[in-house]
């Protein structure tokens, strides 16, 4: 019986998921399969540490080269991270004719056009289904399930992070330093937590999400990105009060041939699907010309939850090369030659709902100056919560806006901020509500 050979890079986190999976689900697979697979090599740079999975003598090395040697080898499983070695060792695979599989958003997002050109060129298929959404098979969603339909609209919580942390701070009214420290302690956020509350890790993923919904190549630094460091208590206290919830959202609209996409804290209506999405789970909210709204919800990280996808990529390389064939599916929905760059909507000229807190001076006046800059710039209000009065001091002034362009609005508010009424910088978040 033919066997297909795979050779592991990273025996981590997910790694050792990976392994475990293939031991504890090796015989299921292999019926579904109709061939085993057989991990011959493991290969990373600690190899005395103790895992929670047991391998057989002489598997485990520290030196790749031992995978890239090996003509059994079918299939290499990147799961090192980060952007070298792990390009290089994905380029050297691709090189040597061996099949990949990764879960490298980052390396992805940065590097994918060389990486896709290579496995072209070679003749090999690249697996990356765990890149985005953990367990949820967003990309073979978009790649396949939806390929007779234009995605007019993708709604996204990509960072199991950032939801766990403004989950936290609406369900239980914590300040944001203090779930960070419980989310560090937990394991959901890194020490260093820069690449999830900023937005970073959420950008790698839309960019790949973006480039397999509409077959262009994308540039991670020209999507508007905006973190959740500067949510407070209060404006979350806010939001509940005009029937929203705060998210961190990874939006994309097709605007005629044109994309709009941007990520940042978004205000969302109680009732919408997303809003209720919590803790650390992830989950995308789609809607295409022909299939309508498609809701994928689950594990966006995780040993176990992103194994999966691993495996499900593996399981898919392994039936193409039991068939004799590759590239039976374009790796970014269109052919390399046919990609194109996106066209993005300048975030200057995007239009959405807002919502404003001012602090100003506790004095006759002060809204109807407010609400006058407003209005010379277009700026429809919706709904106004003005505080009660103080001796001294300032009160929060917080209002919600019909759609406005966002130049108008940056405008707008640098002018307010210059009022000796306004005692502070005017806190801005975007709102997705089709009501407004």
């Amino acid at each position: 019986m033919r066997t297909i050979g795979l050779g592991l890079i990273g025996f981590g986190t997910v790694g050792t998921g990976v392994v475990r999976l293939l031991k504890e689900y090796g015989t299921l697979i292999e019926k579904r399969l109709g061939a085993p697979l057989v991990l011959k090599r493991i290969a990373d740079a600690d190899t005395k540490r103790k895992r929670p999975v047991r391998v057989p003598p002489g598997i485990l090395t520290s030196d790749v080269s031992a995978i890239m040697n090996d003509p059994d080898i079918d299939i290499v499983i990147e799961l090192v991270g980060g952007y070298e070695p792990a390009r290089s060792f994905i380029l050297e695979a691709i090189g040597r004719g061996k099949h990949v599989v990764t879960a490298n958003k980052a390396l992805l997002a940065t590097y994918g056009d060389e990486i896709f050109r290579a496995a072209q060129e070679s003749r090999v298929d690249v697996g990356f289904e765990a890149s985005v959404g953990g367990t949820i098979p967003i990309i073979k969603t978009l790649k396949e399930a939806l390929v007779a339909n234009e995605i007019n609209s993708i709604m996204a919580i990509m960072n199991g992070t950032c939801n766990y942390i403004l989950t936290k701070m609406t369900d239980e009214g914590k300040p944001f330093e203090t779930v960070l420290k419980e989310a560090q302690r937990l394991g959901f956020a890194e020490a260093d937590p820069t690449f999830d509350i900023e937005g970073i890790d959420t950008a790698h993923k839309l960019a790949i999400t973006l480039s397999l919904a509409y077959g262009k190549r994308v540039r991670i630094d020209d999507v508007y990105r905006e973190g959740i460091a500067g949510i407070s208590q209060q404006d979350i206290e806010f939001a509940g009060e005009f029937g929203y919830r705060i998210k961190l959202l990874a939006l994309a609209f097709k605007r005629g041939d044109r994309v709009e996409a941007r990520i940042h804290p978004t205000m969302i209506p109680r009732d919408h699907l997303l809003a209720n999405v919590d803790s650390n789970f992830n989950a995308f909210h789609i809607t295409g010309s022909a299939s309508g709204p498609v809701f994928l919800y689950g594990q966006g990280a995780g040993s176990i939850p992103t194994a999966s996808a691993v495996v499900s990529d593996i399981v898919d390389i392994a039936r193409e090369i039991l068939k004799g064939v590759t590239g039976r599916v374009p790796y970014r929905s269109l052919g390399e030659d046919e990609l194109g760059d996106i066209d993005l909507v300048p975030f200057e000229d995007v239009e959405t709902n807002y919502y404003f807190r001012f602090m100003a001076a506790d004095r006759a006046g002060v809204l109807s100056k407010i609400s006058g800059i407003l209005g010379d710039k277009n700026i429809s209000i919706a709904a106004v919560i003005q505080k009660g009065r103080k001796k001294m001091g300032a009160v929060p002034v917080v209002m919600t806006t019909h759609k406005a362009k966002e130049r108008a609005v940056r405008e707008a508010l640098t002018e307010i901020d210059r009022l000796d009424v306004v005692q502070a910088k005017t806190i801005l978040i975007r709102i997705e509500d089709e009501r407004l």
